[in-house]
């Protein structure tokens, strides 16, 4: 699934090339990729046509488009496969183009969510009076948004009494950082993903967050990371990001600081990648 820089890379393009366009027609070509609209596939074509949109907004790995009613917004959800395409009008459809936005103003270029699996869509939700979506108003701020309140996390970090890099991944405390990225910024700061929260002091989590704006600033810097054709940016281009990593996917390669071998645990249906010389394994966990 993408991360927070790859849904930024996103964001940008879409604000880029969407922002400021009213909507002529909306087509729904596969009814999943609607399913959290729970009104279904005509009334968010209904909905949509002739409203305008706004600058593309994101809360971690969230984005959304605000609309000129202020009321409500669409939602985008990428899924592990979604996309979000800008196309010539006359461009082939994509095998796997499952809804289409056309554009009133005539420059010829038109918006494609395209779905492998379908696990992604969009949807129309009321916003909250800040302006969100109501569905992802409990997300957190992500380490990248100018309000993210260091002091708070730090302080809610401790309290949650779990494990760094199970609260790394709760949307509830910080959004936007998912698998990849925790292991980056965990190798960074020598620290082991089941290290106690509760053992962490306030300049060690500030250092930790600087690792994680260090990581996802480097990774926007190239676009995102991408291990495979299916995450690309609104132009259809991936990302490089997977060139530098120092941790994910490094099995048994040499520590870039260290030299020890990387290793690679199971870790809640998923892997953590560490240096056990660097990333020395807590005596106890939570």
């Amino acid at each position: 699934m993408p991360e927070l820089p790859e849904v930024e890379v996103v964001r940008r393009g879409l604000t880029r090339w969407v922002s400021g366009r009213t909507v002529a027609e909306a087509d729904v070509l596969h009814p999943r990729a609607v399913r959290r609209h729970l009104a279904g596939g005509g009334d968010f074509a209904a909905r949509l046509k002739g409203r305008t949109v706004g600058p593309a907004r994101r809360r971690g790995k969230y984005l959304w488009l605000p609309l000129d009613d202020p009321g409500f917004s669409v939602l985008g959800h990428l899924g592990m496969s979604g996309q979000l395409l800008v196309r010539p009008e006359d461009a082939p459809d994509e095998k796997h183009l499952r809804i289409r936005l056309r554009f009133a103003d005539g420059q010829g270029t038109e918006l494609r969510f395209v779905d492998q699996r379908t696990f992604g869509g969009l949807s129309l939700h009321d916003n909250t009076p800040d302006g969100l979506p109501d569905v992802i108003a409990h997300i957190a701020r992500d380490p990248l948004d100018p309000a993210f309140d260091d002091a708070a996390f730090a302080l809610a970090l401790r309290a949650k009494r779990t494990t760094v890099k199970r609260a790394l991944l709760d949307q509830s405390l910080i959004s936007g950082v998912g698998n990849i990225y925790a292991d980056e910024a965990l190798w960074r700061g020598r620290l082991h993903y089941d290290r106690p929260t509760a053992t962490l002091t306030r300049p060690r989590v500030a250092e930790l967050l600087g690792h994680v704006r260090d990581v996802m600033n480097a990774a926007l810097d190239v676009g995102g990371t991408s291990f495979d054709s299916l995450y690309v940016n609104v132009n259809g281009e991936s990302g490089y990001f997977d060139r530098s990593l120092d941790a994910y996917g490094r099995e048994d390669e040499p520590c870039r600081r260290c030299g020890t071998p990387m290793r690679r645990r199971p870790w809640m249906n998923r892997s953590s990648y560490y240096c056990p010389r660097c990333q020395r394994p807590p005596r106890t966990t939570a």
